[in-house]
């Protein structure tokens, strides 16, 4: 069973089993232990997940006989640490403490605090040594996303490597921060922000009036430019859907995708660099191209349900136009040579049909 299918299953229990739930044994049981479990980690294999561990009681910080829940080795090594609270315990930082002095003195990189239904992934990307203050990565059985999903995957046994779940974490970490910050700009744009745009724009003096007016402008143009993204997202994933679908017979006329459309050569030549871009992934021939009035489409297996881009080359202004999970994210570009900037997204679209 899949990571996400192992989840989901667990989720759908969740309700029916939290009302039975009273004790930390108990959360333990029936929630965490099928965490790790599906995690890919043997719970009945003591050499794997260790119960009740307790770290050498000379350590520095350690009380004697101090245990932290569980822990995650391979062979000799300690990979994770992990402390549970009863189901719905408010995960404060201070309920972390044992599992930060476990951290100090094991060479775990990755602590995990938990109360069943949410995991707080820890690490010590500030301080060697000393576990973090705020978590990487964050997950919560109420709310099975995707995308936290793909992170955790690097927590399975079958995915573990160190080194790159290190690099990994930094960047989620940075990236929540980045996310968080991003938020409080669009609930409430800082002086910042609003001094930055609007010295784009205006040349005057900046005085306190200046800044009420623009910072009441930066907020409604950022709402403005989110609203009209997911419009676009909305409006390209029917345009495809509705692609997909065969058309009933009809008298013959001009077919969008024949007759009157001229493909250039500008087209073609953007067409090989995608498909030279692929070639790591997927195998050329099943990189095919359809020109229609409004773009020249890039696909997978000639298939309307599998669009890798769109080239916008009709207009003044040239677009690529990159699909993902969410839809087409249309962005501008100069030259046939900017389309390399996107060779990881191009890359990752086609392996995600091979991945369906």
């Amino acid at each position: 069973m899949d990571l996400i299918d192992a989840l989901q299953s667990l989720a759908a229990r969740l309700d029916q089993q939290l009302s039975h739930i009273q004790t930390e044994e108990a959360t333990k049981n029936a929630l965490v232990l099928p965490f790790i479990n599906a995690l890919g980690y043997n719970v009945f294999d003591l050499t794997e997940v260790v119960p009740e561990y307790t770290a050498d009681a000379s350590m520095s910080g350690l009380k004697k006989g101090e245990k932290v829940d569980y822990v995650i080795k391979r062979g000799d090594e300690v990979l994770m640490l992990i402390e549970c609270k009863t189901a719905g315990a408010d995960l404060a930082r201070e309920h972390a403490s044992q599992l930060l002095r476990y951290f100090h003195v094991t060479q775990a990189r990755v602590g995990v605090l938990t109360n069943g239904i949410q995991y707080r992934f820890y690490s010590d990307l500030d301080e060697p040594n000393k576990m973090d203050t705020r978590p990487f990565l964050e997950f919560d059985l109420h709310r099975v996303d995707e995308g936290a999903v793909v992170e955790l995957k690097q927590l399975s046994k079958a995915h573990f490597d160190v080194d790159d779940l290190v690099g990994k974490a930094r960047e989620l970490k940075d990236l929540k921060a980045l996310r968080h910050e991003i938020a409080g700009e669009f609930d409430s744009p800082s002086e910042d922000l609003v001094r930055l745009l609007a010295g784009r724009v205006y040349d005057g003096r900046f005085t306190s009036s200046v800044k009420e007016h623009y910072a009441a402008l930066t907020k409604k143009a950022l709402g403005l430019y989110v609203s009209e993204r997911v419009s676009s997202r909305l409006q390209n994933a029917i345009e495809a859907e509705t692609a997909s679908v065969p058309e009933p017979e009809a008298p013959a006329e001009p077919d969008e995708a024949t007759g009157d459309v001229d493909t250039t050569e500008e087209e073609m030549e953007g067409f090989r660099i995608v498909r030279a871009i692929l070639r790591s992934v997927v195998a050329s021939d099943r990189v095919a191209h359809r020109d229609v009035k409004s773009y020249f489409g890039v696909l997978l297996d000639d298939n309307n349900r599998k669009p890798i881009c769109r080239l916008h080359f009709n207009t003044v202004q040239k677009y690529i136009e990159v699909f993902d999970v969410e839809g087409g994210d249309k962005q501008p570009i100069d030259s046939l040579d900017d389309i390399y900037d996107y060779a990881d997204r191009l890359r990752a679209a086609a392996q995600r049909y091979d991945g369906d």
